[in-house]
């Protein structure tokens, strides 16, 4: 649901006039209203391309981190198939079958102890992906609450202050008490004393982030999960882990197979990614695995006839595209792990090389260095007075760039960073253009007697860093 304020203002209440040069009948067309009558296809599409025009390029855009490149035979499949809906499996079985083959590439790529026993889906994208973990998380500890005679009225979720604001949404939405372990110091994300210190037999799930969007930092979950261990060990209190890897699980598996943070931990319940991340897939894809049967509770599942069996299903959406599943399935195909790990390789070695660069740039320091998920964060050095970030962020956008600038959540809200997320597609030569453009801005705003902007004029810029007070948009 798009929620939009009306402007009435005569510059936009005008109706779209067309030049006469190229246009056919007829020559005015509403701008809120729905024409009386059809028109040429070829003038619809002329139209609604000229307005898309004033849209950024999607390829330099480093704020997001959702892809925008694939090659030529994905685009092909994901149009071929744009007439199927994921949902209607008796309709589409082989689409399907192929969402099952990706959710079993999956377990078997986050190390799931029975990969056959793994319950699993697609979904719109890791916020829908969270939304169904987080039911889960719910609804196990309910079952377990009501089997011993307890009460189930005051759930909480706890998780560091730096997830993505769909956890937030979550809490607010199904009823979780969001128990946040702010950012101090050098902390900018949860450890594991600080998610330890805030379970109590309430307790639904910890949710441990592979990739923070706040600076593309690996949260430690193996500590997280043994904090938890020892937890129980002393209160008897069992609290399960959720790994939001919506970057970081299409990124460790390849980059960093020694570390653990997936179903290898006994204590990891469930893991949700991104397709369209570094999953390099279109949006909108995403994914949730619970590590077997049990970890999913049955009456959250819908059942339907499948070819005279049964298909279960899990989604809070109903109607949704089958084309990016396949598009999925085809990438899994077409790369295979060496073609992910190289990938994926490529994408930190651009970013440690451009973080290491703007750091030797003077003004700038770097608080994280790409190193972990290819994301980045930077700051202007102290003693820089004549431009702040978001001075930074809006030269760069002058030449095409689209690179955020924020202030981190609250207790550091001092720290106002640019972040750079390196995606398949931003190679070195890129990354050379835009140091280049990098250095010419920062030598003219240089000569500015002082800052322009500040973190209000940077609206809703922020890419998943966004508020925690969802009644102001933009800044936290």
């Amino acid at each position: 649901m798009a929620l939009h304020h009306s402007r009435h203002d005569e510059r936009v209440s005008r109706d779209l006039e067309l030049n006469p040069l190229f246009s056919r009948e007829p020559v005015t067309v509403p701008r809120y209203a729905m024409p009386d009558t059809a028109m040429d296809p070829d003038l619809a599409y002329q139209l609604v391309r000229d307005e898309l025009m004033l849209d950024g390029n999607a390829r330099l855009n480093l704020a997001t981190f959702v892809g925008t490149w694939a090659e030529p035979q994905a685009l092909r499949l994901m149009s071929e198939c744009a007439d199927k809906n994921m949902i209607d499996k008796d309709e589409y079985p082989q689409t399907a079958e192929l969402e099952m083959r990706c959710v079993h590439m999956l377990a078997r790529l986050w190390h799931a102890e029975d990969p056959d026993r793994v319950a699993g889906c697609s979904t719109t994208g890791s916020s829908e992906a969270a939304m169904l973990a987080g039911l889960a998380l719910k609804r196990r500890w309910q079952q377990r609450r009501r089997a011993a005679g307890l009460s189930v009225a005051r759930p909480n979720l706890v998780m560091g202050v730096n997830v993505q604001v769909c956890w937030e949404k979550f809490a607010n939405y199904f009823e979780v008490e969001p128990r946040c372990v702010p950012m101090e110091g050098d902390r900018y994300h949860l450890t594991p004393d600080a998610a330890a210190a805030r379970c109590d037999e309430n307790t639904i799930g910890v949710v441990a982030v592979l990739g923070s969007t706040f600076d593309g930092s690996y949260e430690p979950v193996a500590d997280i999960a043994a904090a938890l261990d020892a937890l129980q060990a002393r209160t008897g209190v069992d609290v399960p882990v959720h790994v939001d890897g919506a970057s970081g699980a299409m990124i460790a598996p390849f980059v960093d197979p020694d570390l653990e943070w997936d179903f290898r931990l006994r204590r990891v319940a469930s893991i949700n990614t991104s397709g369209h991340k570094y999953g390099l897939v279109m949006p909108g894809v995403g994914w949730a695995l619970w590590r077997d049967v049990d970890a999913l509770p049955d009456d959250l599942v819908f059942h339907v006839n499948y070819l005279g069996g049964d298909m279960p299903t899990f989604a809070l959406n109903f109607s949704r595209p089958g084309a990016q599943v396949v598009a999925q399935y085809y990438t899994f195909l077409r790369l295979g792990f060496d073609g992910y790990r190289r990938v994926q390789q490529t994408c930190r070695d651009v970013a440690t090389r451009l973080a290491r660069r703007i750091g030797e740039l003077g003004p700038f320091e770097l608080v994280t260095d790409g190193s972990q998920t290819p994301v980045f964060t930077f700051r202007v050095r102290e003693g820089v007075d004549a431009y702040t970030v978001f001075d930074v962020s809006a030269a760069l956008r002058e030449r095409g760039w689209l690179v955020p600038a924020y202030t981190f959540p609250k207790n550091r809200e001092d720290l106002a960073v640019l972040r750079i997320v390196v995606r398949n597609g931003f190679g070195h030569d890129l990354a050379d253009l835009l140091l280049a453009d990098l250095e010419r801005a920062v030598a003219r705003l240089e000569r500015q007697a002082g800052p322009r902007r500040d973190a209000d004029d940077a609206g809703g810029f922020a890419h998943g860093a966004e508020t925690r007070n969802p009644t102001r948009p933009g800044r936290m």
